[in-house]
C-alpha cells in the first residue's frame, strides 16, 4: 500500500469517527430538548437558546474533525 492511499484511508477514518459522536449527540440533544419543551411549553425560548448553543459546540467538534482530516489528506 503506497502513502497515498494510506493518508486517505486515515482521513476517511478520522471524519467517520469524528461525525459519529456529535451526530450522536446533536440527536439526543434535540430530543430532551422536544421532550422538555412538551412538558414546560412556557420554557421554549430559554430552552431553545441552550439546545443552539450546546448544538454549536458540538458542530464544532465535528468540524474540528474535519480540518484534522482535511490535514491528513493534504499534508
Amino acid at each position: 500500500m503506497d502513502l497515498e492511499a494510506s493518508k486517505n484511508i486515515a482521513a476517511a477514518i478520522a471524519i467517520g469517527f469524528g461525525a459519529i459522536g456529535p451526530g450522536i449527540g446533536i440527536g439526543i440533544l434535540a430530543s430532551k430538548a422536544m421532550e422538555s419543551i412538551g412538558r414546560n411549553p412556557e420554557a421554549t425560548p430559554k430552552i431553545q437558546a441552550n439546545m443552539i448553543l450546546a448544538i454549536a459546540f458540538a458542530e464544532a467538534v465535528a468540524i474540528y474533525a474535519l480540518v484534522m482530516s482535511l490535514i491528513i489528506k493534504f499534508i
